[in-house]
C-alpha cells in the first residue's frame, strides 16, 4: 500500500511543488519522500552533466549533506555510473562487493550495503540514476525494482527539466515589435471549419515568441520594486499550478506535468538571481524579467539538442505570464481565458495548454481540416476555423470575433443583427444536451449489420462512448499521449493511459495504431534531421523501426494493457511486405520477452496494417495472406495517391477523396480482403462523412470507425441504405473517370 501512495503522489507532484521553495530544496523533498515509502535507509537522486560527461549527486537523504555536490562519477563508474551507462537496474545485498563500486569516504554509507539503483530516461535522453540503499539485513525485492522502475519514469520529465536548468548559461537575444493595422469592422471571412461549434469573443492575438518579443520592445514607464516582482513570481507560480491540476482533471492521458518546466524556472536560483538582483540595484522589475527571458532563449535557441530547442516556449509563455502579472494594464498583454485565440500556428501542447486556459475559440491561419491539430481540437471540443486570408492579420487584441465553426465562417466585429442571429445556436452550447437517440446496433434497411467503431485521440473522447451504440474503438491514435507532451513518455506512463482506454472500451474490442508522429503530427520536443518534405520523409511505422527503443516500449505497454480485451496492434504506413514482417516480429520478440519476465499480457493479438501509402495497392493480395485485418486510412491514401499536402490550403481543391483512383483502390483493398476471409475497415475522414457511406458499404466494407460525433446521425443514414442498391452505385462510380460524375451520384 505504501509503494501505491508514492507512484499516486508522484504522479500528481503539484504538491511538492507547492511545499518547495527552490530546485534543492524540491530535490530534497523527492528524496525523503521515495525513501520513506520505499522504506530505504538512503535515497540519491544523480543527474547526468553533459558537457562534463560526468554524473553529479544532486540530492540525497541518509547520507552526510556535505556529500550533495560533491560527488560526481564518469558514466561506467561505481555503481551509478554503470547503471548509467548500461541503462539497467542493479539490485545487491551488499553492493560493496560490486565490480565497479567506488567508496566515498567521509559519506556515512558504510552501514547500509544493501543497494538498488534504477536509470532515470525521459524520452530517448538519459537524465541520471536514482539509487536506494538500506543495512546489510534488509535487501531489495523483485517488486521494489518494478516499483522504483516506475517512480524513474514518473519523475523523469521532471527531473529531465532540472538538468537542463542546471546547464544554463549567459547570451542575449534579438528583439521584434509589432506594426500598426488597419482597423476592421463588419468584415467577413471565409475559411475552413476545423472543429464544430460556435463562438462569440474578443480577440487575443498570437501566443509565444510573437508575444513575447512584443513586450520586449516596450517601454515600461511605471516603476516596479521587489516587492512587486516577489507578488509576481507568487501569483504566477500559483496561476501555473492551478492550470496544471486542471489539465489533470480534464485530461488524464495528457497530465504529464506540461507546466513542470515553468515551475522549475521559477524554483532555480540563477533565475530568481537573474531577475531580483537588477531590481535591487534600482532595474525596473520589468525589464529586468525581460532580460533574464532573453537570456534563456538565447542559451536555449543555441543548443543542438532540439528539446533544448523546445523549451524557448516555456520561456517566452513564462516571461509573458510574469509580465501580466507583475505590470498589469501597462503590459497590454489580454488574457487567454473566455477569449478567441488568433495564431499563425499551434504545437498540440499549445492546443492543450490554451483548453486548460479556457480558450473560447480559435483562429488558425495555417493547416488543414486533417491536420492532428484539428483533431484534437475536435477532441478538446474547441470551435476552430483555418483561414487563409490576409486580412486576418489586421484583426486587434479585442477586436470582437464570432467564429462559426459549423461552416469555417468567422466574423470582425460583427454587426448586431448578425450576433442576434448566431446568439441562440451559441447559447445552446452551453446548456447540457441529452444523448443522442441511437439503436442498440446497427444495420442497413434490408438488415446487413454494419458495426460503428470509435475513432479516440484523447480518454476524454470516451465520455462520450458510454451513451453511443457503439461496438468498440476502431482507431486509437497513441501518437496523441506523444505529441502533446514534453518529452516520450515511458513504458508505464503508456501503460497508465492504454489501460484507462481498454477498461472504458465498448465491448472491449480495440484496434491500437502504434505510433504515427511526422508530418503534422511532430512532436515539439524531436526534429527531423531533414525537415524537407516531412510528410514523405522519416514518419510512422519507419520512425518506429528506427528508433526501436521507442517502438518496443510501446508494443509491451500495448500487450500489457490489452491483457483482457479483443486487441488488435495495426502499424501505420507500412509500404512493403519486409517492412511489415520486420514490425510484426518485434512484437513478437516482445511477447517472449513479457512471457519470460511473469508478465500479465495479451499473448494472442490480431496484427493487421493500414492501407495508406499507394504501393501497397498492387501487392495487397500478398499482404492479405499475411496480415490479420485492414484499416483503410483514407486521409493519408487520399493525400498520396493524388500527390496533395493535406494541410496545404493552397492545393485544398485537389484533395478529392472521391477521385477515381481512390475509389478503385479502396474497392480493390475491400475484394483481397474478403477474398483472404480478413476484416477491413475505414477509418479515415471519409467514414465521418454521410455522402460516402454507401459507396462504401457498396464495396462490401461492414466496419466503419469513425468520430463519435457522427455516429449518431450516420446510424441513421446507414438505415436508410439498401445493400443491392449501394452495390449498384459502386459499379456505377467504378466504371467512370469522371469526377464530376461520381461527385452527382454521391452528392445530388
Amino acid at each position: 500500500m505504501d509503494h501505491l501512495n508514492l507512484l499516486l503522489n508522484i504522479g500528481q507532484l503539484d504538491w511538492v511543488f507547492k511545499g518547495s521553495s527552490s530546485i534543492e530544496n524540491l530535490l530534497g523533498n523527492i528524496v525523503v519522500m521515495v525513501a520513506r515509502h520505499m522504506h530505504a535507509d538512503v535515497c540519491s537522486i544523480y543527474i547526468y552533466d553533459h558537457v562534463k560527461d560526468e554524473l553529479v549527486l544532486r540530492a540525497n537523504t541518509g547520507l552526510k549533506p556535505q556529500a550533495i555536490g560533491k560527488i560526481k562519477l564518469k558514466p561506467g563508474e561505481g555503481i551509478a555510473g554503470t547503471v548509467f551507462e548500461k541503462n539497467e537496474p542493479v539490485c545487491m545485498s551488499d553492493g560493496f562487493t560490486h565490480s565497479s563500486f567506488r567508496y566515498f569516504k567521509g559519506t556515512g554509507e558504510e552501514r547500509y550495503k544493501s543497494f538498488l539503483s534504477v536509470p532515470i530516461v525521459s524520452g530517448d535522453s538519459p537524465v541520471g540514476v536514482i539509487m536506494l540503499q538500506r543495512q546489510e539485513n534488509n535487501r531489495f525485492e523483485n517488486s521494489d525494482i518494478k516499483t522504483l522502475q516506475i517512480v524513474a519514469s514518473q519523475l523523469a520529465a521532471v527531473l529531465g527539466n532540472i538538468k537542463m536548468i542546471m546547464s544554463l548559461q549567459d547570451a542575449t537575444p534579438g528583439e521584434m515589435t509589432r506594426g500598426k493595422k488597419e482597423q476592421l469592422a463588419g468584415v467577413f471571412l471565409k475559411g475552413k471549419a476545423a472543429s464544430r461549434g460556435y463562438a462569440y469573443a474578443k480577440a487575443t492575438l498570437a501566443i509565444g515568441a510573437e508575444r513575447f518579443h512584443e513586450i520586449a520592445g516596450q517601454a515600461f514607464g511605471e516603476k516596479y520594486g521587489l516587492d512587486d516582482l516577489q507578488r509576481a513570481l507568487k501569483k504566477t507560480e500559483k496561476e501555473l499550478i492551478t492550470l496544471q491540476k486542471a489539465v489533470e482533471d480534464k485530461l488524464s492521458d495528457a497530465a504529464s506535468m506540461i507546466f513542470n518546466a515553468h515551475l522549475l524556472i521559477l524554483k532555480d536560483k540563477s533565475f530568481l538571481a537573474a531577475v531580483t538582483a537588477p531590481v535591487q540595484k534600482g532595474k525596473n522589475a520589468p525589464d529586468a524579467v525581460i532580460a533574464a527571458g532573453r537570456k534563456y532563449i538565447a542559451l536555449f535557441s543555441a543548443s543542438p539538442d532540439p528539446y533544448m530547442r523546445e523549451k524557448v516556449h516555456d520561456i517566452e509563455d513564462l516571461v509573458t505570464r510574469l509580465i501580466r502579472n507583475l505590470a498589469g494594464r501597462e503590459a497590454k498583454l489580454p488574457p487567454v481565458h473566455q477569449r478567441i485565440v488568433i495564431a499563425a500556428d499551434l504545437y498540440p501542447s499549445d492546443l492543450l495548454k490554451l483548453s486548460s486556459e479556457g480558450v473560447k475559440g480559435i483562429v488558425l491561419l495555417s493547416g488543414g481540416v486533417t491536420s492532428h491539430v484539428s483533431i484534437l481540437a475536435r477532441s478538446l471540443q474547441i470551435p476552430m476555423v483555418i483561414v487563409n486570408d490576409k486580412a486576418v492579420g489586421n484583426i486587434s487584441d479585442g477586436d470582437r470575433i464570432l467564429i462559426d465553426g459549423e461552416i469555417g465562417n468567422i466574423y470582425v466585429n460583427p454587426a448586431k443583427d448578425i450576433v442576434k442571429e448566431f446568439k441562440d445556436r451559441i447559447d445552446e452550447q452551453t446548456v447540457p444536451s441529452a444523448p443522442p437517440v441511437m439503436k442498440p446496433f446497427t444495420e442497413t434497411k434490408d438488415g446487413v449489420r454494419i458495426k460503428l467503431m470509435a475513432n479516440v485521440n484523447l480518454l476524454k473522447d470516451m465520455e462520450l462512448l458510454s451513451h453511443l451504440s457503439c461496438d468498440g474503438v476502431g482507431l486509437y491514435r497513441s501518437e496523441f499521449p506523444f505529441i502533446i507532451r514534453k518529452n516520450f513518455p515511458t513504458e508505464e506512463e503508456q501503460l497508465f493511459v492504454y489501460r484507462k482506454l481498454v477498461e472504458g472500451a465498448p465491448s472491449k474490442d480495440v484496434t491500437f495504431r502504434t505510433l504515427d508522429i511526422g508530418g503534422d503530427k511532430m512532436p515539439a520536443y524531436w526534429e527531423p534531421a531533414n525537415k524537407e518534405n516531412v510528410f514523405l520523409g522519416l514518419r510512422s511505422i519507419r520512425f518506429s523501426l528506427k528508433h526501436q527503443d521507442i517502438f518496443i516500449q510501446q508494443v509491451r505497454a500495448i500487450l500489457r494493457a490489452g491483457y483482457n480485451c479483443d486487441l488488435k496492434i495495426m502499424f501505420p504506413m507500412i509500404f512493403s511486405l519486409e517492412e511489415f514482417l520486420q514490425a510484426r516480429d518485434i512484437v513478437m520478440t516482445c511477447m517472449a520477452a513479457l512471457e519470460k519476465s511473469g508478465g500479465v499480457f495479451n499473448n494472442h493479438p490480431k496484427i493487421g496494417m493500414m492501407v495508406e501509402v499507394p504501393a501497397v495497392i498492387e501487392i495487397i493480395e500478398e499482404f492479405a495472406r499475411i496480415a490479420d485485418f485492414f484499416s483503410i486510412g483514407t486521409n493519408d491514401l487520399v493525400q498520396y495517391m493524388l500527390a496533395v499536402d493535406r494541410t496545404n490550403d493552397e492545393v485544398a481543391e485537389y484533395y478529392i477523396p472521391h477521385h477515381p483512383a481512390v475509389l478503385r483502390a479502396i474497392k480493390r483493398v475491400a475484394d483481397a480482403a474478403k477474398a483472404a476471409g480478413k476484416d477491413v475497415s475505414i477509418c479515415g475522414d471519409m467514414a465521418n462523412k454521410a455522402g460516402y457511406l454507401q459507396f462504401l458499404i457498396g464495396c462490401g466494407i461492414r466496419t466503419l470507425s469513425m468520430n463519435p460525433v457522427y455516429m449518431a446521425e450516420n446510424q441513421k443514414v446507414i438505415g436508410e441504405i439498401d445493400v443491392a442498391q449501394a452495390e449498384a452505385l459502386t459499379l456505377r462510380l467504378l466504371a467512370t473517370g469522371d469526377i464530376n460524375m461520381i461527385e452527382n451520384e454521391l452528392f445530388s
